[in-house]
């Protein structure tokens, strides 16, 4: 079955996973929060974070916390440029289609390249590591932007308390992901000179700041039901942090690749792909 599994690394290595993982989370926004989203926004998007996450991993040094991913990126460099130059030529397409939303769209795609810029060989955007003391709510606050935040743009709407607490609630959501990947980072960031809260604070404070997490996206999330929003479409909600929580033990000792971008990954877009399954 040597065939099944490159079919599923190219899927989940070459960043389509993550894309459509985003592409899920962005119409979730729309259909929870009833936005008339266009879907060119929806392939803007998709390209977007094939753009982004192939850039990234092609400026991705090696690591031992990525023996798999490391592996499939050192061997499949050329495969990372082409997706790259595919997703700027979609981005490119898709914001000309959106270009009224010009503003939003622009600094989306800025917040997304800063991400990335610290790893690009060159002496000033390598200056951002020192600053990046903020990387983990940095990289939660691009995905929430983008997902959470950016449909209602979109859809020409101004932000109510229901949407104010669904973005809310993804934040912390991410945000507990996130601490996660961090974490398992921390050594290689350390290395390589990038700041970020999880490099400083011990085992404990990281322990903390999960929970903290958890406990700000469930208050959150709850908080959906006095909106007007179902209890089954919150308990659906709640479900990947529920998850994230059982699973935070293990993630801490177990740093595999498909567990981290298959499963982890995979929980930001959970509910929404089983709103999308059911009728919620």
């Amino acid at each position: 079955m040597d065939w099944l599994r490159k079919i599923f690394n190219f899927f989940l290595f070459s960043s389509i996973y993550i894309s459509l993982c985003s592409v899920l989370m962005t119409w979730q926004t729309s259909h929870v929060l009833n936005l008339p989203v266009s879907h060119d926004f929806f392939w803007f998007v998709f390209f977007a974070s094939m753009c982004s996450y192939n850039f990234h991993w092609f400026l991705t040094p090696q690591s031992q916390k990525s023996p798999d991913r490391v592996k499939w990126t050192h061997d499949h460099k050329n495969t990372h440029l082409l997706f790259y130059f595919a997703g700027v030529i979609g981005s490119v397409v898709f914001f000309i289609k959106l270009r009224y939303h010009w503003v939003a769209l622009l600094f989306a795609t800025f917040i997304t390249f800063l991400y990335s810029a610290p790893k690009i060989p060159l002496p000033y955007f390598r200056f951002l590591k020192q600053v990046a003391i903020g990387k983990t709510t940095f990289l939660t606050m691009v995905w929430t932007f983008v997902t959470a935040i950016m449909p209602v743009f979109i859809a020409g709407e101004h932000f109510n308390h229901q949407m104010k607490l669904f973005a809310a609630s993804r934040f912390f959501l991410i945000y507990g992901i996130c601490i996660l990947f961090d974490y398992r980072d921390r050594d290689d960031d350390k290395e390589e000179g990038i700041r970020s809260m999880i490099t400083y604070f011990d085992e404990q404070g990281v322990n903390r700041l999960f929970i903290f997490s958890l406990i700000a996206f469930a208050i959150f999330t709850l908080g959906l039901l006095f909106t007007g929003l179902s209890l089954i479409a919150v308990i659906v909600l709640l479900l990947p942090g529920c998850i994230l929580a059982i699973l935070y033990p293990y993630a801490k000792r177990n740093f595999s690749d498909y567990l981290y971008y298959f499963v982890l990954d995979g929980l930001m877009m959970l509910s929404g792909l089983l709103m999308l399954l059911l009728p919620i």
